[in-house]
């Protein structure tokens, strides 16, 4: 979500990695286009777009289709299920149960699109989803998310590099507990 109480929550992940990827490859993400903070850069040769829609998670479909549109993206070229820190890599897939992906397959007309969900952990027996979802990491969550946003990164640049399978293949196994 675009707003200062949501940063460092469980909600906003895929901001940290969007962030980490700008870090690692001098991508300035500043420019307010199509309803998103955009920066255009180059990763492993490939030209990217990096967006931090600036709608709220559950209406991102609408920046996300603005964007491709726009730039004429083909889309057919987070996740509480999973451990903190853990990534999944999907080619395509139902939104399991996640909003904000529901509001992108709606606004794209389809589920054909890639994606990497960061896992924020599972919610504590008796907690409500949305208290949960908008806390904060413990130090220790923390450090487990550090680990999964550089792994992200690291997936990203096998996606745009062509290598979904390879991506999978190393990032889709449980993480051993320590």
């Amino acid at each position: 979500n675009p707003t200062p109480e949501y940063e460092g929550t469980r909600h906003n992940v895929g901001f940290e990695v969007i962030d980490a990827l700008a870090r690692k490859y001098n991508i300035d993400v500043d420019t307010k286009k199509h309803r998103a903070y955009i920066g255009k850069g180059m990763i492993e040769g490939q030209k990217v777009i990096l967006a931090k829609p600036q709608t709220y998670m559950n209406l991102s479909g609408e920046s996300v289709r603005s964007l491709l549109d726009y730039y004429k993206v083909d889309e057919e070229q987070d996740d509480i299920s999973l451990g903190v820190g853990q990534i999944r890599i999907r080619a395509k897939g139902s939104a399991g149960g996640h909003n904000g992906i529901k509001n992108i397959i709606a606004h794209l007309g389809g589920q054909v699109f890639p994606r990497i969900k960061v896992g924020v952990g599972e919610k504590p027996p008796k907690w409500d989803l949305a208290d949960y979802v908008l806390g904060h990491f413990s130090k220790e969550e923390q450090e487990q998310m550090e680990e999964g946003y550089e792994h992200a990164v690291c997936a990203v640049k096998e996606i745009v590099t062509g290598n979904i399978e390879a991506a999978m293949n190393e990032y889709n196994r449980k993480k051993k507990e320590k």
